[in-house]
């Protein structure tokens, strides 16, 4: 019988993207906003799916937050196992409650091991909370992964608030890049490109803790 391998690969870590998707009634006004998002979320894991795995092996998850409360849309998965299911617009905008959530996945290490690279957090919204969300986000903020999360945000829609903004700003980690504003559905398509190109580089570094640096400013080379 012949000797064991002297070396073995070594097995890719997990490199989690969690995507905090508001379905409020608002997305479903007029229903292109949410058709766009479920179709933009859908391609950027099938995108992951077929991707070259190198130190990092993409896991994908959803929180979808509406009519008062945030519920795991999608179950973090590798992005080779995701099946996705379209979401629905309805009710107000409880960002708390997701933030409450995606705090509990980061620290649930069936979800998101202690070997998984810095998951990168993509909050999706197109409007003002509407329960209590600052200690909520304070708590993620201050977490062991939420603190080292690439924290993206993007606000859909010419009718976001500057209160609103002001909102997804507390949340983003990148005060250079801030909150990414998609006035039409065409620059939400292009944004998730600009995502999906930013999370496989990270898969394929030979440091995939370290983002990067790409500008969301210039999307033309990530048309839809």
């Amino acid at each position: 019988m012949g000797a064991a391998p002297r070396f073995m690969a070594a097995k890719a870590r997990p490199l989690p993207v969690l995507v905090l998707a508001d379905v409020s009634g608002s997305m479903g006004e007029p229903q292109e906003k949410i058709d766009v998002l479920n179709e933009c979320i859908r391609r950027m894991f099938d995108d992951f799916a077929t991707a070259d795995v190198g130190r990092g092996a993409i896991h994908v998850g959803v929180i979808a937050f509406s009519r008062g409360r945030a519920d795991l849309h999608l179950d973090m998965v590798p992005a080779a196992e995701a099946s996705w299911t379209d979401m629905e617009a309805h009710g107000g905008t409880p960002l708390g409650a997701a933030f409450e959530l995606a705090d509990a996945v980061l620290r649930d290490e069936s979800a998101v091991p202690a070997r998984a690279f810095s998951p990168t957090l993509v909050l999706v919204s197109d409007g003002m909370p509407t329960d209590e969300w600052e200690e909520a986000l304070d708590r993620l903020l201050v977490s062991p992964k939420g603190s080292k999360a690439n924290r993206l945000a993007i606000a859909i829609g010419p009718d976001m608030t500057e209160q609103a903004k002001a909102v997804l700003r507390r949340f983003v980690s990148d005060e250079a890049n801030g909150v990414f504003e998609a006035q039409d559905v065409g620059r939400i398509q292009q944004y998730f490109r600009w995502v999906t190109v930013t999370v496989t580089q990270r898969a394929k570094s030979t440091r995939p803790d370290r983002t990067p640096v790409l500008s969301p400013e210039d999307l033309s080379d990530f048309g839809a």
